[in-house]
């Protein structure tokens, strides 16, 4: 099922999100509607609080990365690229930061060059509550690390210098107000 994304200036983007347990109340079916969710949207990642709900819960499919020339040099690493993080916490960034431009299916229509940094080491359950702690470098750990913003209350718009965030202000009113333009559902606050 196809479940509306929240926009900008919803309150559930700007929460922490609770751990959950395997017992989750129809987890399984959760992660299958977050993935039809997200492509529908022509998404890479989606993380719960985007759908209303205060959970740490994100998932990842990089593989339509996989045919960008820019990717060429780890390609068949992005091909099978799709993973469930539950419960996730990054435990080291290291590495050089650099830019990348990002933007999110919450708030459509607004990209920006984001600083982070190249490595992350990261502990999170799987869609089993099978336990990993994995590093991750290149532009999956840059995804990982938007989304993983999504769960502790953190959009990307939050690393912006000042002046960027003045020059996207009008946009992002726009989207509270649903004043966008889109190609997939969306829930706007009222």
């Amino acid at each position: 099922m196809i479940l509306p994304i929240r926009a900008f200036g919803d309150p559930v983007l700007r929460k922490v999100g609770k751990d959950i347990d395997k017992d989750y109340p129809e987890l399984q079916e959760l992660i299958e509607n977050m993935f039809e969710t997200m492509n529908s949207a022509n998404g890479i990642g989606l993380a719960a609080p985007q759908i209303g709900l205060d959970i740490r819960l994100f998932i990842i499919d990089v593989s339509p990365l996989a045919d960008d020339e820019d990717y060429e040099d780890i390609k068949d690493e992005l091909a099978d690229f799709k993973k469930v993080f539950i419960n996730a916490k990054i435990l080291e960034e290291s590495g050089e930061e650099w830019k990348f431009n990002e933007g999110c299916l919450s708030i459509p229509d607004v990209r920006e060059d984001v600083k982070r940094k190249g490595t992350i080491l990261i502990e999170y359950y799987d869609e089993n509550f099978v336990k990993h702690t994995e590093t991750f470098s290149d532009i999956r750990a840059r995804v990982i690390q938007h989304e993983y913003d999504h769960i502790e209350g953190v959009l990307f718009t939050d690393h912006l210098s000042a002046l960027k965030k003045k020059l996207v202000k009008g946009k992002l009113t726009k989207i509270t107000q649903g004043e966008v333009s889109i190609g997939y559902k969306m829930r706007f606050p009222k």
